[in-house]
C-alpha cells in the first residue's frame, strides 16, 4: 500500500478535540501538511498510512487546540504592576490614561506587543485579539512571531496619540482592513473603545464599517454598574438597549466584559447573537463585579474567555484565567457544578474562535482545520494522576507547562523555547523602558 503524504505526525498518549462531544482520544495521532490537519487517527494506524517528515511521539503529553485569549491590550504589558489596588475610573483617569499619554508610540507598542506575545505563546496562547494604539504594530509583530491575532485600533471621541482626530481613526482603520486582507495570521477588526467613550455617530459608523468588510466590531460594555448608571443618565437606556437603539448590537460584535447586566440585556444580546468575552481577573482586580456567565450560557450566547491587559490583570496565561473562571462561578452562585471544566476549555478554545469569527478554522482539532495546537507535558507531580483530561487542564495545569506550541503548521514554541522571538532581547528592552517609567511617575 503506498503511503499518505503528510509534513508532520503529532503521536500523542491524550488528544483533546474540543470538537463538540466528549471525546478524549488515547493514544491517536494529528496528521499535518500545508498548515493544515488533515486527519486524526489512532497512532498504529496512523505509522501503516503516513510518512512524514517529521514524526513526534509524546508518551506523556496532552494536546489540545491552541488557546484563544479573545480581549488583550497587549502593549499594556510594559504597565504592568505600575497601578495596581485602585478602582477603575481611579485607575484610569489618573494612572492610566495619563501614562499613556506620556508615553505611547510606535517602540513602546513594538517593545509592550513582544513582550506580552512571547508571554502568551509561551502559555499556550495561539491567537488573541487585541485592542489598543498603534495596531498596526502589534499585527506586525505578531506576524513576525508567528502567531494568529486580530487588531483593531481603538476608536474614541478625543484625540488618539497614533491617529489624532476620530476621523483620522476610521481612515487608519481602513487602512489596516487594506494592508492585511489576505494575510493568513493577521485578521482586522473595528474597535469603539466603549459606549461612555463613543458618540452615538461615532458607534453607528464603526458597526458599518464592521459590516462592509464583514470583520469583527469590539467594544467594552457594561464594565461596572457605575458605567451602567452613566449611560443610563445619557441616553436613557442601558450601554447593551443604547447599542440595540443604535443598530450596533449583531453576530459579528464581541461585547468585552458584559459584568452589569440584567434580563433585558441578557436577553437582547442573545437575540442579536452577540459574542461575550469574559475576564474574570481583571474584573476581580478592579472590583468590577463578576460577569453572568451561567445565565448567558444557559441563553445560548458565545461566552469566550480573556485576560485584558497587563495592567489590570497582571497576566496574560489562559489557564490561570480557565481555573479561576471555572472557581469564581461555583462560589458566586453556590453551584459546585457551575462552570464545569470542559465548559471552560471551550470558552478558551471553541468558543473563543467563534467569537472572533474564526469558528471554521480553528478552536478545535479537526481534518480541515489549521493546525493551531499546543503540547502540554503532564509527566509533573501536579499532573498525576490523570483521571479526566480536561479537569486536569483546568484545575491543575499551569502556562509553564506548555511544552510545544504549532501555529498554522509551523513550530513557534519548541521544548519551552520561542522559535522566532529573542526572549533576551525582550527581557533587556522591557528593563529599559521601565526604568524610565520609573523615574517619571509618581508613587502611589
Amino acid at each position: 500500500m503506498e503511503k499518505r503524504s503528510a509534513d508532520t505526525l503529532i503521536h500523542a498518549r491524550w488528544i483533546i478535540p474540543v470538537s463538540g462531544n466528549e471525546r478524549f482520544l488515547d493514544h491517536h495521532s494529528v496528521a499535518i501538511r500545508d498548515g493544515d490537519i488533515i486527519d486524526i487517527l489512532p497512532t498504529a494506524r496512523a505509522r501503516e498510512v503516513y510518512e512524514a517528515v517529521k514524526h513526534t511521539s509524546l508518551d506523556n503529553h496532552v494536546l489540545i487546540p491552541g488557546l484563544i485569549n479573545t480581549h488583550t491590550h497587549a502593549a499594556m504589558s510594559l504597565f504592568r504592576g505600575l497601578a495596581d489596588d485602585l478602582p477603575l475610573m481611579t485607575w484610569l483617569n489618573e494612572h492610566i490614561w495619563p501614562a499613556e499619554q506620556r508615553w505611547i508610540g510606535e517602540q513602546f507598542v513594538t517593545d509592550g506587543a513582544r513582550l506580552a506575545i512571547a508571554e502568551m505563546i509561551r502559555s499556550g496562547t495561539t491567537c488573541f485579539n487585541d485592542m489598543y494604539f498603534f495596531a498596526d504594530v502589534t499585527g506586525r509583530v505578531a506576524a513576525q512571531a508567528g502567531m494568529r491575532a486580530v487588531v483593531g485600533e481603538v476608536l474614541y471621541d478625543f484625540p488618539s496619540p497614533n491617529y489624532g482626530p476620530i476621523e483620522d481613526g476610521f481612515r487608519y482603520t481602513e487602512m489596516l482592513i487594506d494592508k492585511w486582507r489576505d494575510d493568513p495570521l493577521i485578521t482586522i477588526a473595528v474597535e469603539p473603545h466603549s459606549p461612555y467613550l463613543c458618540a452615538p455617530d461615532l458607534l453607528r459608523k464603526a458597526a458599518r464599517l464592521a459590516t462592509a468588510h464583514a470583520i469583527p466590531l469590539v467594544i467594552h460594555v457594561s464594565e461596572t454598574a457605575s458605567e451602567v448608571r452613566t449611560i443610563r443618565e445619557r441616553h436613557g437606556a442601558s450601554p447593551v438597549q443604547h447599542l440595540a437603539d443604535l443598530n450596533v448590537l449583531g453576530p459579528n460584535l464581541l461585547a468585552c466584559h458584559c459584568v452589569a447586566l440584567d434580563a433585558t440585556d441578557m436577553d437582547l444580546l442573545g437575540t442579536h447573537h452577540v459574542k461575550v468575552v469574559h475576564n474574570p481577573e481583571s474584573n476581580m482586580k478592579l472590583a468590577s463585579g463578576i460577569a453572568p456567565v451561567p445565565d448567558l450560557l444557559a441563553r445560548g450566547i458565545c461566552v469566550a474567555l480573556g485576560t485584558d491587559g497587563c495592567a489590570s490583570n497582571n497576566n496574560l496565561d489562559l489557564f490561570q484565567a480557565m481555573d479561576i473562571t471555572a472557581k469564581l462561578h461555583k462560589v458566586h452562585d453556590m453551584d459546585p457544578t457551575a462552570a464545569d471544566a470542559r465548559t471552560v476549555l471551550e470558552m478558551a478554545t471553541r468558543e473563543g474562535a467563534q467569537a472572533i469569527g474564526m469558528g471554521t478554522e480553528i478552536g478545535s482539532l479537526e481534518v480541515g482545520k489549521k493546525a493551531d495546537l499546543i503540547i502540554v507535558d503532564i509527566h509533573k507531580p501536579h499532573l498525576v494522576p490523570l483521571y479526566h483530561p480536561a479537569s486536569l487542564l483546568v484545575y491543575a495545569a499551569k502556562g509553564s507547562d506548555v511544552q510545544t506550541v504549532i501555529v498554522d503548521g509551523h513550530l513557534v514554541v519548541e521544548n519551552g523555547s520561542l522559535v522566532h522571538l529573542d526572549l533576551a532581547e525582550i527581557m533587556h528592552r522591557t528593563n529599559l523602558v521601565a526604568r524610565r517609567i520609573s523615574q517619571e511617575e509618581k508613587p502611589l
